[in-house]
């Protein structure tokens, strides 16, 4: 079975990469995996912690595109691919805009989709724009919908996925983390944020979503100000987003706080050793909210909505949106209470438990052979 991985964000790359890895000592498939490069640096950045080239580059990111002309380019771009290297099975992750054309694509060609980390949904089609409606569209393309929780799958059964084409593995991110965990239990990490606040403990943030920018952002800042002035004997890590939206405002609003580190965004062993470091989380971040439980560590989630609410439920994050009163509310909540976060020490991983891309694997290897022809 000629497999093809396609991704072109950060986000994709780390929870691809435990299949990716896994994949290459499977027999039966054949792998080619395929950037289309929509985030350039964080896209190379995520690659190089897990030691991975693509096979194929599309180089698709320009400076200040559109996601109509983004879309675009990826569709035709992605199609050209696809006539010319013939995948049995193409497999796409989550909710970007590289995933939502990959599928399309794909279906165009009559090549069967794989989605990873299918079925999340926050019923709002604006949030998180336009991810939320890029994953509902997948789940109309795709042949086996791989969902990381038992939520995920009711969501899909609702819209009507056959539960035959539904398999429930867990989330690759806790693979993607069980990878990283392996490399410090041999060589411990020692990387740019070893130094930072040695001697504090940490509130890592950060903040990048597309319905934050304008005054949600502006009200993100504003509640970090207050915090770093109530508890200077925290230290506040932000590594801030590439986004022009975001550099220029959290400059703007937070360059000078004594307490308060802004840094470049951060590659994935980092972030996950701030996280391991940390008190608390602020933040926006999708995949933090995942990561996060893995080392006992709450979130304050300053979002309208999630469509990872397992976290909420199992008692590891606060929904806070972006109103500053809220954010601070549950900021201290969470601060001050240390027998609060002392009872996540331990608890499992609402998520996932490591072995998601095994069993995404042998899902395909049973049956991708044959669905291109429309066997089942």
């Amino acid at each position: 079975m000629k497999l093809m991985v396609v991704f072109g964000t950060r986000p994709e790359v780390i929870k691809l990469a435990p299949v990716i890895e896994a994949a290459r000592h499977l027999d039966g498939i054949e792998l080619l995996s395929c950037s289309t490069g929509q985030h350039r640096q964080m896209l190379d950045q995520a690659l190089a912690c897990f030691g991975l080239q693509a096979d194929i580059d599309l180089g698709l990111m320009r400076d200040n595109q559109t996601l109509p002309e983004l879309t675009a380019r990826l569709i035709e771009s992605l199609t050209h691919t696809y006539q010319q290297h013939r995948p049995d099975v193409v497999v796409v992750q989550g909710d970007t805009t590289t995933a939502f054309a990959g599928a399309l694509a794909a279906f165009y060609q009559r090549i069967p989709v794989a989605h990873v980390e299918a079925g999340l949904r926050t019923g709002d089609p604006y949030s998180p724009f336009p991810e939320e409606i890029n994953r509902a569209m997948i789940a109309r393309l795709a042949r086996w919908h791989f969902t990381p929780t038992s939520k995920a799958t009711r969501n899909l059964l609702a819209e009507g996925i056959a539960p035959e084409h539904i398999t429930q593995c867990g989330n690759t991110v806790i693979d993607a983390i069980g990878l990283i965990q392996q490399k410090w239990a041999q060589h411990p990490y020692q990387g740019e944020a070893a130094d930072l606040f040695p001697d504090q403990d940490v509130v890592l943030v950060t903040t990048h979503r597309r319905e934050n920018f304008g005054q949600g952002l502006e009200n993100i800042c504003e509640a970090l100000l207050q915090l770093g002035r109530e508890y200077p004997q925290l230290g506040f890590v932000f590594p801030v987003h590439l986004n022009p939206q975001v550099q220029e405002v959290v400059y703007q609003r937070l360059a000078d706080i004594p307490n308060l580190r802004l840094m470049p965004p951060v590659d994935f062993e980092t972030s996950l050793y701030l996280q391991s470091r940390s008190v608390l989380i602020l933040t926006d971040s999708g995949g933090i909210q995942e990561e996060a439980p893995s080392f006992g560590v709450p979130a304050v989630v300053m979002r309208q909505h999630t469509e990872r609410s397992e976290g909420i439920d199992a008692g590891f994050a606060t929904l806070a949106g972006t109103d500053i009163d809220p954010i601070l509310e549950a900021a201290r909540g969470w601060l001050g209470a240390p027998e609060r976060r002392a009872r996540l020490q331990g608890q499992p991983n609402p998520y996932g438990d490591g072995k998601a891309s095994q069993r995404m694997l042998q899902v395909l290897l049973n049956e991708g052979n044959g669905a291109r022809h429309g066997h089942r």
